[in-house]
């Protein structure tokens, strides 16, 4: 759209966000809702390409704006993280509060699931207390048609005091709707006046005494009646924000102190705690929402969700639901290894066509040899490497990876594994980060946002390596290639490969219960948390959506980093080929240096020094013990398994040497690109480097341990 850092724009104080104005009179809209209700497929519907995404300043929270045109106006719309509450208990939910409450939006869209209104209205109901700008957007009526399930809009309306409209993200004809009663509302069309919740009489007198000294003191800044509440709750991280939003301690004024003080008082005197303050404050907006949708919603069948139902008895069955995980893993895997092949071999053939024209253009102008092999040979080989065999595998997983999200399926693994991860005083969530894990760790670590306890999400980041990325597959697979199924081709090989395959992944997961468990009884004590586990309803996935996630917001994103740490690497290699001391070249020495150590974990000193240098990116340590081997002065890959496998049995590869290699690629310290998510996400060298400690020693024990054991037995 044009737009600059210098844009046009407004701040909103302690969102942290820079809004980003077309004009002056632009509307800025925030976009609310629980998790899965479609948030993100209204407001992508509505935006389309017009968008930018960032992250909430001093929180590693993704936002996205983006602009909306309806009539003669321009919208801002902000896709606020997605919450059941405004209770808030994680970064995410403390942004969405924060930005409904002081972001100076002009009005608030709440994105409900027409399945499941009663319980999302819980949202509405706390955003209504905020402000009167609301509009509720009841989404996936065609998912509430097939369930024959009615709702009176207009009733609900009426009730609520705000618009209520119908919509499928899909169709734009809905959601022109809600624009229209954006607009409505902005150009006080409305004339309704929205619902004031009831409390307990002794909580309202509490109010009542703390009210009009707020509304005199902030002026209609904030709604006086919502803030006095939640004063005498006291939410420390809402204080902060609030301090920051007024830019003054709001405990400093002695009115205010004083009549909080007198209003704790009065609630202490008539039985109220903190904790049941709360309790009968989400109780009433429970009730509230209950009456809401009592004669407003139409249940043709008793049990609509019972498809669902029957579903779920399968798939989290404790006799079937394992099986099912594992089966799908495995058919996972098998795609990704019989398909990534083919394309992955036609991108090698394209990006080494490439590096033979810079070959050409090199000498043409009668470069160096050296300048020519440090950029050609060293940065731009181990770049096409990566990208050839990193590309296809990600490009493949991560669609089927997301297409089993938009199914509905990955939050069923969670609930399988929750009670494990509860075991191991973990949370249950973290099954969803070690999915996520499988096509890259980097994003991995990203997705352990959504677990709310800061130990738990600790754990999570620390344990995330032992699930195999993208990155390790390939080695991974070569070695199971070679030596456990045989380099002739037939019909089973690749299924074959992905039952081994899977085997390493289900003893990656074993061992991340087993840290996780170490770690809860070690460095990061406590019990486990309580969290809401929402299992949406089963959907038709949207095949075009799932492409264009998978492959703009995972693929890509994650290819950037690795190309980014890649190039310096590529550098170093080939300096380290390249330069000799003595008869030797100094990957010679220090492949040397390290086999004595090496041999003590059944791999040799090459194999080490290749999974050293291969710290930037996993792909390139297989091609490092090729050149290492071979002696050659740059990364080069043979035309076969099977000349690749004798090159190894000639180095004196044994299956005890593969499998160390399977261990150690398992269990050995993080990848660069995924330290420095650690260190992003984490704000802290000392877990980053736990991060990197806490694997690598493990992988060094179980590799010692293995290798000194089997061979007694030869």
């Amino acid at each position: 759209m044009g737009l600059t850092n210098n844009s046009t724009g407004i701040k909103a104080v302690d969102s942290g966000l820079v809004i980003r104005k077309q004009t002056p009179n632009d509307k800025i809209i925030a976009v609310a809702g629980n998790p899965n209700v479609g948030k993100s497929t209204v407001f992508n519907s509505l935006t389309g390409l017009n968008q930018h995404t960032g992250n909430w300043s001093g929180k590693t929270v993704t936002n996205a704006q983006g602009y909306c045109t309806h009539g003669d106006m321009t919208y801002v719309l902000v896709d606020i993280p997605g919450t059941y509450s405004l209770m808030a208990h994680s970064a995410e939910e403390e942004v969405a509060r924060d930005f409904i409450c002081f972001g100076d939006s002009d009005a608030v869209i709440v994105v409900c699931d027409a399945t499941c209104l009663e319980r999302n209205l819980n949202l509405v109901l706390q955003t209504i207390e905020i402000t009167d700008k609301v509009v509720v957007c009841v989404n996936l009526m065609d998912e509430a048609k097939k369930k024959n399930i009615k709702i009176d809009f207009e009733g609900i309306s009426s009730k609520l005091g705000v618009p209520v409209v119908g919509t499928i993200a899909r169709k734009k004809k809905s959601l022109s709707n809600l624009m229209q009663s954006v607009s409505e509302l902005l150009n006080c069309e409305n004339k309704k006046v929205p619902i004031k919740i009831e409390y307990n009489t002794t909580i309202e007198e509490a109010v009542d005494i703390v009210e009009p000294i707020l509304k005199q003191k902030l002026n209609n800044k904030i709604n006086s009646r919502w803030l006095s509440l939640k004063l005498l709750d006291y939410d420390e991280t809402l204080i902060q924000s609030l301090n920051k939003y007024l830019s003054y301690d709001i405990f400093s004024d002695t009115e205010v102190k004083e009549s909080l003080e007198q209003a704790v008082s009065y609630l202490t005197d008539n039985g109220f705690t903190k904790e049941s303050l709360r309790d009968e404050i989400v109780s009433c907006l429970v009730r509230t929402a209950e009456d809401v949708c009592s004669d407003t919603m139409q249940f043709e069948e008793a049990d609509y969700n019972a498809r669902d139902r029957k579903i779920d008895k399968v798939l989290t069955s404790k006799w079937t639901g394992f099986p099912i995980m594992i089966a799908i893993l495995l058919i996972v895997f098998w795609i990704t290894i019989t398909v990534a092949n083919i394309p992955s071999e036609i991108l090698a053939k394209g990006l080494f066509w490439i590096e033979d024209r810079l070959t050409d253009l090199f000498h043409y102008f009668d470069a160096p040899n050296w300048l020519h092999g440090m950029l050609v040979l060293g940065v731009y080989r181990v770049l096409a490497w990566v990208i050839a065999v990193m590309l296809p595998p990600m490009a493949i997983f991560f669609p089927l990876f997301t297409l089993l999200e938009d199914l509905g399926y990955l939050p069923r693994v969670a609930f399988n594994l929750d009670k494990y991860f509860k075991k191991c005083c973990a949370c249950g969530k973290q099954a969803l980060t070690m999915c996520m894990g499988f096509g890259c760790n980097a994003a991995g670590i990203i997705g352990c946002r959504i677990i709310d306890s800061p130990r738990e999400r600790l754990i999570a980041m620390i344990t995330n390596n032992f699930v195999p990325c993208n990155g390790r597959f390939p080695t991974l697979i070569a070695i199971i290639s070679m030596f456990f199924v045989g380099v002739v081709v037939c019909p089973f090989n690749s299924l074959f490969s992905a039952f081994l395959l899977t085997c390493v992944i289900i003893l990656g997961i074993l061992m991340t219960f087993a840290v996780s468990k170490l770690l809860t009884i070690t460095i990061l004590k406590g019990v486990p948390s309580s969290f809401t586990l929402e299992l949406p309803p089963y959907r038709k996935p949207q095949l075009g959506r799932v492409i264009v996630r998978s492959i703009f917001d995972r693929t890509l994103f994650v290819l950037s980093r690795a190309i980014v740490v890649a190039a310096p690497a590529g550098l170093i290699i080939w300096l380290m080929a390249n330069i000799s001391v003595g008869d030797l070249t100094l990957l010679a020495h220090c492949s040397g240096f390290l086999d004595p150590f090496a041999k003590l974990l059944g791999m040799d000193g090459a194999i080490l020094l290749a999974f050293i240098l291969g710290f930037p990116a996993n792909e390139i340590v297989v091609p490092i013990i090729i050149m290492t081997y071979m002696s050659t002065g740059s990364i080069l890959e043979l035309d076969s398994l099977a000349s690749l496998k004798q090159l190894l049995v000639d180095n004196g590869w044994t299956w005890i040497t593969a499998v160390c290699v399977m261990l150690f690629s398992l269990m050995h310290w993080p990848c660069s690109t995924t330290c420095l998510t650690i260190k992003k996400e984490t704000q802290s060298l000392k877990w980053t480097a736990v991060s990197f400690v806490i694997p690598t020693v493990i992988g060094l024990i179980v590799c010692f341990v293995f290798a000194n054991i089997a061979k007694l037995f030869l």
